[in-house]
């Protein structure tokens, strides 16, 4: 048995709030994929969850069950990695049935002419330089993609149009998409900079609570996989 299967014999320790939660939104990435197990650039390209990327999904329903939070939504991406991190999460939870939106608008972060290319290779063919200049800048996209602006200008007003009004009026959603879609995502809610968001690492399957206000701001974050809370981290940073 390897080591990330034992894990998932183990129950979380958390225990489940005692009172019923409301406007809460759960962001997860999808987990492992087969091209990120062979260190390819994905983008919109459409490979499926490695027996890892099972393991952590089912690993993160369990996490989430520990909050005792019953869904009104789903969202997901275009893409069989995220859908199917999303179905086995809510059959780890025993919440089936919840309705799901899957749109393209949320698909990750398209990587033009570097989708398919391994990244040790591209950075021999266009430096390391300029392949860190792609992945890490805000606004400059990779040939033939997008930058994360073009990816928040997609994914933010699809979010304030279909997602949003559902958490306003007291509904429990969960999204789950990828690194750079959920990082626009990420942006608007603790109102980070490009800068400031292109830093922050987004590990595959590991669940974010968050507690919204009325006006949609963070007002509390919980990184399930560390076990951790964040109150108000926008007077935190």
């Amino acid at each position: 048995m390897s080591n990330s299967q034992s894990v998932m014999d183990q129950a979380p320790s958390s225990k489940a709030p005692a009172t019923m939660m409301s406007n809460v939104l759960v962001l997860v990435r999808h987990g492992q994929s087969e091209w990120n197990r062979l260190n390819l650039f994905t983008g919109w390209r459409d490979p499926d969850l490695t027996e890892r990327g099972v393991i952590e999904a089912r690993w993160a329903g369990r996490l989430i069950k520990t909050q005792g939070v019953t869904f009104d939504a789903a969202f997901t991406s275009g893409l069989k990695r995220a859908q199917n991190t999303l179905d086995i999460i809510l059959s780890e939870i025993d919440q089936p049935d919840v309705p799901i939106t899957r749109d393209i608008k949320l698909n990750e972060r398209d990587y033009g002419d570097l989708s398919g290319l391994n990244k040790d290779e591209a950075r021999k063919k266009w430096g390391d330089e300029q392949i860190q200049l792609w992945r890490r800048s805000y606004d400059i996209p990779p040939p033939g993609g997008e930058s994360l602006k073009d990816t928040a200008a997609r994914v933010l007003p699809y979010y304030e149009a279909e997602i949003w009004p559902l958490v306003k009026a007291g509904k429990n959603v969960i999204v789950t998409a990828h690194g750079n879609s959920l990082r626009a995502l990420i942006m608007r809610l603790e109102n980070l900079s490009g800068e400031e968001i292109l830093k922050r690492e987004l590990a595959t399957a590991a669940p974010i609570v968050y507690r919204l206000s009325t006006e949609g701001a963070s007002m509390e974050r919980r990184n399930l996989l560390h076990g951790s809370a964040n109150p108000k981290i926008e007077d935190a940073r």
